[in-house]
């Protein structure tokens, strides 16, 4: 195959046969639980009636697990308590969708724990990011069940320049991804959560085309750190046949996030990767384009299309990943083209 040919490849390999969530519609309702950092912590900075009235308008009903705000030392809550509230959202058959309120750093805690059996026979929506990359990647290996990787709850508190990532939240999770994903014209990196009202917007640069090609395949990634918690455990998902769509925050630098790649492309089945999408970093990790330049340059990607500075990630707008769906990607020159769907 001829990686620098525009056309879109078809990929040889296949993760697992994927099993997609039925949509949301209109008076459905929504079960909003803690697997990582407890809603009492988020809670200090209180956007919850905002919450409220953005899904009202989007006509959707909200409901939260019955643990959702038990708070331990390390701003999270027991296991028993997150699994028993994930168990009761995928089980309760008036629950079409699970929201995480935020991430954290330990849902990984909840898997060797998890009925894969219960999550399998009842396929509903779960969308969070962050933390929560360890719990969707891990559900998609032992179930096949495609999940997203898009906004939290809490997210929803954003009271501007919101609209682009509720745009595509609404595209994935309702619509079925029928919006063109072209690079945002502006975005943002501040605790709006403490100040709602002195926010400025940095302009765009576009999407960086590191290296021209065109792949096709299932879609693998998150946060890249905490996917690599999954290597060696029975919930690593299979990368060959993958396009990976990977971010990092601001606590990553360039030669964590680069140390942490290698991690990741050294696993067994990593030869077989179709192509590499990076998402946008925040400004205090200090990670350019000339970092990501050189970071892809390795030997491990060489023939591979590499495109960064995409709209996912700790930013903002953000849009809503299909993990486990499909990623068709083209690179050139001059920029990057990316369509996602779920099947």
């Amino acid at each position: 195959m001829n990686r620098a040919d525009p056309e879109i490849a078809t990929p040889e390999i296949a993760a697992l046969p994927a099993t997609v969530p039925p949509k949301l519609a209109k008076g459905d309702l929504l079960r909003v639980i803690a697997p990582a950092s407890s809603r009492a912590m988020v809670s200090e900075y209180d956007h919850s009636s905002l919450i409220e009235s953005r899904f009202a308008e989007l006509g959707l009903r909200l409901s939260y697990g019955r643990h959702v705000d038990e708070r331990d030392m390390f701003d999270s809550s027991s296991v028993t308590s997150r699994v028993a509230d994930l168990h009761e959202a995928f089980a309760d058959p008036d629950v079409k969708g699970i929201l995480t309120v935020i991430g954290g750093f330990s849902s990984n805690e909840l898997l060797s724990y998890l009925d894969w059996d219960l999550i399998a026979a009842n396929p509903k929506i779960l969308c969070g990011y962050s933390d929560i990359t360890a719990l969707q990647n891990a559900i998609f290996a032992r179930t096949g069940l495609v999940t997203y990787s898009g906004p939290h709850w809490s997210s929803f508190g954003m009271r501007d320049h919101f609209e682009l990532t509720q745009r595509w939240f609404v595209d994935a999770l309702v619509d079925g991804y029928r919006m063109e994903l072209v690079p945002s014209p502006q975005w943002t990196d501040d605790a709006w959560f403490l100040d709602q009202d002195n926010r400025s917007p940095l302009p765009g640069e576009g999407w960086w085309p590191l290296m021209q090609g065109s792949a096709s395949g299932r879609i693998i990634g998150g946060n890249l750190c905490t996917l690599n918690l999954l290597q060696g455990t029975p919930q690593m998902p299979p990368l060959a046949g993958s396009v990976l769509m990977l971010e990092d925050d601001d606590a990553t630098d360039a030669m964590t996030f680069a140390r942490d790649l290698t991690s990741l492309l050294q696993q067994p089945d990593a030869k077989e990767i179709k192509g590499l999408v990076i998402g946008r970093f925040q400004t205090s990790s200090g990670v350019t384009r000339k970092h990501l330049q050189e970071i892809t340059g390795q030997p491990a990607l060489v023939g591979l299309p590499v495109l960064a500075n995409v709209d996912f990630g700790h930013t903002q707008p953000q849009m809503t990943l299909p993990i486990g769906g499909q990623a068709e990607l083209i690179v050139t020159a001059s920029g990057g083209k990316l369509r996602l769907r779920d099947r």
